[in-house]
Order: structure tokens, then C-alpha cells, then sequence
């Protein structure tokens, strides 16, 4: 997990990197798992709420400036033959 968030990282990477992982707030272990709103440690078994370790941040929705927005939007209309 991280800025929880799951993340899926392999296991030597995990201990080769500094990747900023959440931790368990009871045990401090890495091996978190996110399901259905709550984040549960695989080592202790601890759970709490999701959204609880700190600010979210959405991978999936990064944000984007809105020069480039505006600049692809007329490079489309260009290339399709909007006007």
C-alpha cells in the first residue's frame, strides 16, 4: 500500500528500495491488502478504515494541466477536421 493505495511490488524489490510504503500502525509491517474500504495487515492481522493512513492519492486519475488539455484538444480538432 501506499497513501493507501495497493500497489503491487515484488518481494525483492520490497527490501532492496526505499518506496515509501504504508506500515502497519500496530506491527509496522509493509504487507498490507485493501478490500472493500479497509486495509488489513497479512502480518497481525490488525484492520482499520481505508483513507486513515493519510491522503489518498488516485493513481488512476493524475492530474493534468490545463494548457495540455486545451493544447490536445486543438491538435485533435486539427487532425479530425474540427472547427
Amino acid at each position: 500500500m501506499r497513501s493507501d493505495v495497493q500497489v503491487l511490488i515484488c518481494p525483492g524489490c520490497q527490501r532492496a528500495h526505499d518506496l515509501e510504503l504504508d506500515g502497519c500502525s500496530s506491527c509496522g509491517s509493509t504487507s498490507l491488502v485493501c478490500r472493500l474500504g479497509e486495509v488489513e495487515c497479512r502480518s497481525c492481522g490488525h484492520v482499520r478504515s481505508a483513507g486513515e493512513g493519510g491522503p489518498p492519492y488516485d493513481f488512476r486519475r493524475p492530474s493534468v494541466p490545463a494548457d495540455l488539455a486545451a493544447e490536445v484538444e486543438a491538435a485533435l480538432s486539427r487532425v479530425l477536421g474540427r472547427s
